[in-house]
């Protein structure tokens, strides 16, 4: 790791410095933890109250930003700070962990299975017969690969991964410690001796550039095949059920649940602890919020917050009316309280005449 002076990473991001182009850079930090030979980034402007008072020598802060620059620090003026600080945190991370080409001894490799010289296959994996292997493509310890299944190139397969048979993974996926692709989808018909198994025969489709997180359930579909299409991200922890369709660089936040059949469109978000019902579709480019949950169609571009999920400017001002209910209900008391007291003058008045 080189340090680089604040003029040279200013040159790297394309941004516009501001103060002393010669400072030292050694690490990064975030604003509360950097020390003076750290660079730092403004992504957010709740925080730019932590900017002047961080110990960071260099911050990445946006065009707008109006604070002067201290002596002796350094502003980088950007349009995108935290692109940008992912651009200076390559130059330094640690060296990129690499793997061997090759099977290791303690791998279970059945002699059907087709691996070409450049992948790597960790101690204890286990790959069936028929499954296939892609260039390059890296299968950590303890994974499982069942038959018939197909992995693509340059794919990352960390430790304790299972995939089940005949799957089809694309290029360049990475999936997680602890993910399952393709178990069974929750599938039963009740009757009046329990419920009986329905047979889960379809299969599960990544295509090229998805990444799963950790611990991510994807069913195998009833029939057909459940889908995460090109460039879709998912976090930790999420349930994927049987026949989904998760449209091209949709984002899938932690803890989500999404229930049989239902479909995402492109770029579709669901934030963390979002729920959806089964056979609905997520138009193009729809936010779920954080904890919302539906079991409506959505539309295109559609911002949802709640659960039942509405427009967010239907649940803020929902929230507003909420709030508003403890005085509400004192005027009412009041009001009440008035109009006994009217009706007990009418009253008296009444009798004498």
């Amino acid at each position: 790791m080189t340090p680089r002076t604040s003029r040279e990473i200013a040159e790297l991001v394309g941004g516009r410095l501001a103060g002393n182009a010669d400072l030292m850079v050694t690490g990064v930090a975030s604003l509360q933890e950097a020390q003076p030979a750290d660079l730092s980034f403004l992504g957010n402007d709740r925080y730019k109250g932590q900017v002047t008072p961080s110990a960071a020598g260099v911050v990445l802060v946006p065009e707008s930003f109006p604070e002067p620059v201290p002596a002796g620090r350094a502003w980088i003026f950007c349009a995108n700070p935290s692109a940008a600080f992912s651009k200076v945190v390559m130059l330094f991370a640690p060296p990129t962990v690499t793997y061997p080409p090759g099977i290791h001894p303690l791998a279970a490799v059945d002699p059907a299975a087709r691996i070409p010289a450049s992948a790597h296959v960790g101690p204890f994996a286990v790959i069936e017969a028929d499954a296939v292997i892609g260039e390059r493509t890296v299968i950590g310890a303890h994974v499982f690969i069942g038959r018939e299944t197909r992995i693509g190139a340059d794919c990352l397969i960390y430790p304790m991964v299972a995939i089940r048979e005949r799957c089809v993974v694309g290029d360049r996926v990475i999936i997680h410690i602890g993910t399952t692709i393709g178990s069974d989808g929750f599938g039963y018909i009740t009757g009046p001796q329990g419920h009986t198994k329905i047979p889960q025969t379809g299969i599960v489709q990544l295509d090229d550039d998805v990444e799963l997180g950790a611990q991510v359930a994807v069913d195998r579909a009833r029939f057909g095949k459940t889908w995460i299409k090109r460039g879709a991200k998912i976090d930790n922890l999420v349930q994927i059920a049987h026949n989904v369709v998760i449209g091209e660089f949709s984002l899938v936040i932690a803890q989500v649940g999404i229930a049989g059949s239902t479909r995402l469109g492109r770029g579709v978000t669901l934030a963390g602890q979002a729920g959806l019902a089964g056979h609905i579709e997520i138009g193009d480019g729809a936010i779920m919020m954080a904890q919302s949950g539906t079991d409506k169609d959505i539309p295109a571009k559609a911002i949802m917050m709640g659960s039942p999920a509405v427009d967010r400017k239907e649940f803020a001002r929902n929230q507003f009316n909420l709030h508003r209910i403890g005085k509400l209900a004192d005027t009412v008391k009041v009001l009440q309280q008035e109009v006994a007291e009217l009706k007990a003058r009418l009253a008296e008045r009444d009798n004498r005449r």
